[in-house]
Order: C-alpha cells, then sequence, then structure tokens
C-alpha cells in the first residue's frame, strides 16, 4: 500500500495520505508509518479515515500494548466513566451527551501535559480519531520538547542533566480540570512517579524535557521556591511560538503524537458546538 508524507511545518508535523486504515496493514507499511511519525517529530496526521472503533484498536495496537487493553492497566479510575463501555482501550473525549449522560470527557486536555506523565510507564504514543468536530475552533497545540532542549544553552544542559522531576496526578486534581471527577484511589501512590527531567528517546536517541504543567509537582532535592522558579522557565521556554505547531482538525483526522517529546493542550473556544473523540494510549518504556 504506497502512502505521501508531507511535511505540515518546517521542524514538527506531518500528513500522510493515500492509507486506509480499515484494511489490513503490512509490517512493512506500519514500519514505514512509525519511520514517518518518528521523523515528524513525533506527529503525523492521516487523513480522511472512517474508523469503528475496532479498526481503531486494531491499528493502535501495532504501536505497542494500550493501557485498558486485556492484561494491561487502565488509563486511572477518574477517567473510567469516559472510557468505551465496550472496548476499555477507548478514552471518549466528547462533550455530547446520551440519555442524559456525558458521552465523554469534555473540554479534556485544556491545559499543557504529557499523557500519564504521573505513570511508572508513562503513555508512548496517543492516537486520536476526530469523529465529530466543531465548524470551527477545537484546535490541539503541540510543544515539541526535543526542539526546546536542543536550544537551551550548554551551561543550562549541564545543570538539568542530573534532576528528576516528581509527576503526580494530584497536581491536576487540584485544578478545575479534575475537582469535581476525581476519585479517592486515584490519590493513593498509583498515579506518582519520578521521571528525569531530560529523557532520551527510545528509538531516535534525541533528548528533550520531560516535565509538563498538567502533572509535574516538583523537582526533587529543591525548596519549593527553587523547584517553581527552574519549572515555570523550562514551561515558557518550551512553549514559546518557535516550538509550537497549532493542528486544525478535519473530520475523519486520526493524529499519531509522542507523549515522550510532545506536549500538548487542546484549545476549548468551540462553545456548544459538537465534538467527539476517540483516543487509544500505547504504554511506553520508563523514561531514561
Amino acid at each position: 500500500m504506497d502512502f505521501t508524507v508531507k511535511p505540515l511545518s518546517p521542524s514538527l508535523a506531518a500528513e500522510i495520505t493515500g492509507l486506509d486504515l480499515t484494511q489490513p496493514l503490512g509490517a512493512n507499511v506500519i514500519g514505514a508509518v512509525r519511520q514517518a511519525w518518528l521523523d515528524a517529530g513525533g506527529l503525523v496526521v492521516i487523513r480522511s479515515q472512517k474508523l469503528t472503533t475496532a479498526h481503531h484498536i486494531a491499528f493502535s495496537r501495532q504501536f505497542g500494548p494500550l493501557f485498558g487493553a486485556p492484561g494491561q492497566p487502565p488509563l486511572q479510575d477518574t477517567v473510567s466513566r469516559y472510557l468505551h463501555p465496550e472496548h476499555p482501550e477507548i478514552y471518549r473525549v466528547s462533550n455530547k451527551v446520551e440519555g442524559g449522560v456525558a458521552m465523554g470527557r469534555a473540554r479534556a486536555g485544556t491545559y499543557w501535559h504529557s499523557d500519564v506523565s504521573f505513570r511508572d510507564r508513562p503513555a508512548a504514543a496517543s492516537i486520536l480519531n476526530a469523529i465529530e468536530i466543531p465548524a470551527v475552533g477545537g484546535d490541539t497545540l503541540f510543544a515539541d520538547m526535543a526542539q526546546a532542549y536542543a536550544a537551551l544553552s550548554d551551561t543550562m544542559k549541564k545543570t538539568l542533566a542530573p534532576l528528576r522531576a516528581v509527576h503526580d496526578f494530584a497536581v491536576a486534581a487540584a485544578s478545575q480540570y479534575a475537582k469535581p471527577i476525581v476519585v479517592e484511589k486515584d490519590l493513593e501512590g498509583g498515579n506518582r512517579s519520578v521521571h528525569p527531567v531530560v529523557r532520551t528517546h527510545a528509538e531516535t536517541g534525541r533528548k528533550s524535557l520531560y516535565v509538563n504543567p498538567g502533572f509535574t509537582s516538583h523537582l526533587e532535592g529543591f525548596a519549593a521556591a527553587e523547584s517553581r522558579a527552574i519549572l515555570d522557565y523550562l514551561y515558557a521556554h518550551a512553549t514559546r511560538p518557535e516550538f509550537v505547531y497549532r493542528y486544525r482538525w478535519q473530520r475523519g483526522d486520526v493524529v499519531i503524537w509522542d507523549n515522550r517529546s510532545l506536549m500538548h493542550y487542546a484549545v476549548a473556544d468551540y462553545g456548544d458546538e459538537p465534538r467527539y473523540m476517540e483516543r487509544t494510549t500505547v504504554i511506553g518504556e520508563r523514561p531514561q
């Protein structure tokens, strides 16, 4: 199956056309898609798809084990109400209501974060299928943490090299995002991990910053004010315009992003316009 790859910006994101993800893809095609994804900085969109939930899961499995799959850990208790009732691998992002019940998490991800960074083995790929989108708005911003790291001074890189950061779901639980839905079990320690501030990508070898405002609590060994000063600087640096790509969704888009080297932010500017998406989340390796 032939497909084409077109860059969407000079350094981050590419568009793939010519693929039908409802059809079985050979190992050579999957390998080529994965390479295009890595070459594009960890962000690709595959256009014009008409995936069933089963198709989505089958394609996603080829990137690795999925949170919620048989024998694999769930995302977390707090989001269980937003998982697909028949397919726990699927996290539903939606502002739609059916029978008086929310179909998914409305306005999810409206803060800079890397998916599930608070786990010992956090997310590698996230694969989001756009089933219904607003006529205008609902874009997603992506920050390239590898570019941001590369732009730091050598002195700053040396300073950050030995540092480790605590990632804790309780950070999100204290925000407006999670207050109404937090489950006490999510605050018992299973959603707290310590990771290097600078991680090396397991597939590309590139170094990137691995902290995010959504889930990073603090830096180990620093006073609270010192930790906050360093983290705030890194967040402001990583979200400079030259490191950020804004993606405008189209219906039928399947977007794959790499949480190991990207942060993202869902822009909630579409009012009551219907928005329904389904996401699978690939379990990654322990950050090194």
